[in-house]
């Protein structure tokens, strides 16, 4: 089950914002020193950059995804998770507003 509270965090309460608006995210980072952010992507279809690994978690909406050198389209919803690998790229498409976690390393 996907988690909608994470306790024991320190928030970065400056967003990152992406894409003219398209894309906001807030970093976090947990007790331990992991380093997350959580945001949202709006309707659109973009482009993303990775420099180290991550790992997309839908908490809620949904998206489809192509990573680099793919030519397929993927589904993720809500529970669902895709990974990147550092130093590569990913298209997403949106057609409703998509909630995640971004899980890095």
């Amino acid at each position: 089950m996907t988690s909608t509270v994470i306790p024991n965090v320190t928030l970065t309460t400056q967003a990152n914002v992406y894409f003219d608006g398209k894309c906001v995210s807030h970093g976090f980072t947990l007790a331990d020193g992991t380093k997350k952010s959580v945001g949202v992507v709006l309707p659109a279809t973009l482009t993303f950059n990775t420099g180290a690994a991550e790992i997309m978690e839908c908490v809620g909406g949904s998206c489809e995804y192509k990573l680099a050198g793919s030519d397929e389209w993927k589904k993720s919803g809500p529970g669902d998770k895709f990974s990147i690998p550092a130093h590569s790229s990913f298209e997403i498409r949106v057609t409703e507003p998509y909630h995640y976690i971004c899980h890095f390393g």
